[in-house]
């Protein structure tokens, strides 16, 4: 039962830090891998999570009149590919060498998540057809990413929908959402296929991401996210050391 609700608490931050900037991931993974679950399934199981969080952030998006499903739609679905890809390929990991894989990619992401951030671009307009493309392209190396492993995703559809296709912030959440529940509708199918994903803690995790997401996707701001962040940074330095060396 404390497990449970230890899930849910670290849900509630995964769901809220994944909205508002990224990283959420780095939490719910290794805390399950420290529960005792094998990284692979842990990756797997994490997809149950993040679909609710999605599903509510979206929600509350359309309910605040930034919704456009149909590029949503089409920009997710350019994910697809490369995420059947991906999510194959990270099922059949070995459990050790995805513990030290998942430890270097928290690295790299904690260190792109110190740097100081590129100044975003605030536009309105529709954007351009050969952005359309562009952006479109990069949806499938995203949809590989994310099939893979997930975590940092955000850092990388953040800069294809607001600098490579000129979306306002609140506009490029808002498909950012959309585009990370559809390719982890795919995802989960392919682990769950393939993994025995652990579904209790999968949807406890969930209960939280539900949650997180609906308080950023209404805030819709960063304002007072430096502690929490700070607060990430600490924790996620601890799950590396585990993760290398214990």
């Amino acid at each position: 039962m404390l497990e449970l609700i230890l899930l849910v608490v670290t849900g509630v931050a995964t769901g809220f830090l994944n909205v508002m900037a990224g990283g959420g991931s780095m939490l719910s993974v290794p805390i399950m891998i420290f529960l005792g679950v094998p990284g692979t399934v842990a990756n797997g199981t994490n997809r149950i999570a993040i679909m609710p969080q999605n599903i509510s952030a979206v929600w509350a998006f359309y309910r605040k009149g930034f919704s456009n499903f149909k590029l949503s739609l089409s920009l997710g679905a350019c994910t697809i590919p490369g995420t059947l890809i991906g999510a194959h390929l990270a099922s059949r990991v070995p459990n050790e060498q995805f513990n030290s894989l998942l430890a270097l990619i928290m690295v790299v992401v904690l260190i792109v998540m110190s740097l100081p951030q590129p100044k975003t671009i605030e536009v309105h307009q529709s954007p351009s057809k050969s952005r359309l493309i562009i952006g479109h392209a990069a949806m499938v190396l995203i949809g590989f990413w994310g099939g893979f492993i997930h975590i940092g995703v955000g850092f990388l559809l953040m800069p294809a929908l607001n600098r490579v296709m000129q979306l306002d912030l609140i506009t490029t959440n808002a498909h950012k959402v959309f585009i990370v529940m559809c390719y982890t509708a795919v995802a989960l199918l392919v682990f769950a296929n393939e993994l025995e994903l652990i579904w209790k803690y999968g949807i406890a995790l969930g209960v939280g991401t539900w949650i997180g997401a609906w308080i950023a996707a209404n805030m819709q701001i960063k304002k007072g996210i430096g502690p929490i962040k700070a607060t990430l940074n600490v924790v996620i330095v601890a799950f590396i050391i585990k993760l290398l060396f214990f």
